[in-house]
């Protein structure tokens, strides 16, 4: 599949790290569609955003992502999961979808997104 320029939605609860994945997906060729640290702006973003793929921190601030997840799903919105605790971290029913271990580098990010599966159409 050829490359393509992506909007993604980044859900990460610490702001540097968010900082260092936008930096990443931008040097990557890609665009940040939005910007959610916490539940409820997650769950909203995930519900009206207009984007291509979302990148879901497990832990925020102590909640997990996973309603997030479940909305993606419902609407057909491909994800993966970045988290320090790896696959361990991401609940058995979403182990599907890719898992990038916290820290990472431009390049593992580069080779996760290649590896999303996009719906037909």
């Amino acid at each position: 599949m050829a490359e393509r320029r992506l909007r993604i939605l980044i859900v990460e609860d610490e702001m540097l790290v968010a900082m260092n994945i936008e930096d990443m997906l931008l040097d990557l060729g890609h665009e940040v569609a939005g910007l959610a640290s916490r539940l409820e702006p997650a769950l909203s973003l995930a519900r009206e955003g207009q984007f291509d793929v979302a990148m879901l921190d497990v832990n925020l601030a102590g909640q997990q992502s996973f309603p997030v997840a479940d909305i993606l799903i419902e609407r057909g919105i491909p994800f993966l999961f970045a988290t320090g605790y790896g696959i361990k971290g991401v609940a058995e029913t979403y182990r599907s979808h890719p898992v990038l271990q916290k820290p990472f580098r431009a390049r593992d990010l580069g080779e996760a997104l290649a590896r999303i599966q996009f719906p037909a159409g």
